[in-house]
């Protein structure tokens, strides 16, 4: 009896342990990369230049930016945060380090210097209001928005900062961009900077016990402040992060265009918020990365790259890209809860 029920037993498990085929499942790890592909084929037969390595390099250069400040807000998402406040710290920094070399004729180390230690004292306010002050994080990086948003527009006085600009005193600027300074916004040092970036953040993440402990508090906060990890010290290093590669954004996007224009940043929230998201489901990860940050970027800029190529009109991308943009949540949150 006891052998022919173990043998019943035996026959009938492999059965119970195969796993039939999660389509969803497949489709949160997969959608995203799936939908690159797609994208890809769906353009390359609409116009055979697409795939053409000039315009490869023009994608990859026009996500840069947005890479490099989604990166920085990922990092913040990892302790369970939201930074609103990264396109007006991009827009701060690209002002800063433009007005260093036109109006005070900085040296290009100094110019990047003034403009990071900006976004850091952001980064430090951010997180003092944060973590000692208990307000919460989206609702206070909303009001820092405004706020630095306001500062770049006064401190600019509202204008664009160019070469030969008119001072208020009527007199043009003498400052002068320097050549070094111009080459961050060139391919393909660009593109280099982006992954170096999420090469690093990725690294550091992933691989150090510092981005593991910033995992375990974003997971759950009061359990990993029973297990001894500082939580404040690494929220507070979670925000300044953030505020410090929105700053890169931010100067990066100066040495593109070589002036700087009203809330140039501003551009880049929503694109750095998408990429983000998007990046949650990437393999399945179900947790912010960099690497499905930058998947998620390289989508938007094929996206984006695409439709104008295929001349749809401006004012309708935003549909679609808000379309991919929901499905992808609705992906992620579907497998996420």
């Amino acid at each position: 009896m006891s052998a022919s029920s173990n043998t019943s037993n035996s026959s009938s498990s492999p059965k119970q342990n195969k796993q039939s085929f999660d389509f969803f499942q497949f489709l949160y790890k997969y959608g995203t990369i799936i939908t690159i592909i797609l994208l890809i084929v769906i353009f390359s037969i609409a116009n055979p230049a697409f795939l053409q390595w000039s315009n490869i390099e023009n994608i990859l250069r026009s996500i840069s930016i947005v890479t490099i400040i989604a990166i920085g807000l990922t990092i913040s998402l990892s302790v369970n945060g939201f930074d609103l406040s990264i396109g007006s710290v991009a827009s701060l920094a690209n002002a800063v380090v433009i007005s260093m070399f036109v109006w005070y004729g900085q040296s290009t180390l100094i110019a990047i210097l003034v403009a990071l230690v900006a976004a850091i004292l952001v980064g430090l306010l951010n997180s003092f209001l944060i973590v000692k002050m208990r307000i919460p994080d989206m609702l206070l990086t909303l009001a820092t928005m405004f706020v630095i948003q306001g500062v770049a527009l006064t401190y600019t006085r509202s204008a664009t900062i160019s070469e030969n600009m008119i001072m208020p005193d009527g007199s043009y600027s003498e400052g002068m961009i320097t050549d070094v300074f111009s080459l961050l916004g060139k391919a393909p040092y660009i593109i280099i900077l982006m992954l170096v970036i999420v090469f690093i953040v990725h690294i550091f993440l992933t691989y150090t016990k510092h981005g593991r402990y910033m995992y375990v508090i974003g997971g759950n906060e009061e359990a990993a402040r029973l297990s001894g990890i500082p939580v404040n010290k690494y929220k507070v290093l979670a925000y300044v992060l953030s505020a410090l590669l929105a700053a890169i954004g931010g100067i990066v996007l100066a040495s593109r265009v070589m002036q700087a224009e009203i809330n140039a940043g501003e551009n880049y929230l929503m694109d750095a918020v998408a990429a983000a998201f998007i990046g949650l489901s990437v393999l399945g990860a179900g947790k912010p990365n960099a690497l499905g940050t930058f998947v998620g970027a390289v989508l938007i800029g094929i996206l984006a790259n695409g439709l104008v190529m295929m001349s749809v009109p401006y004012y309708a991308m935003d549909i679609v890209k808000g379309g991919v943009f929901a499905l992808a949540l609705a992906v992620t949150y579907y497998k996420l809860k």
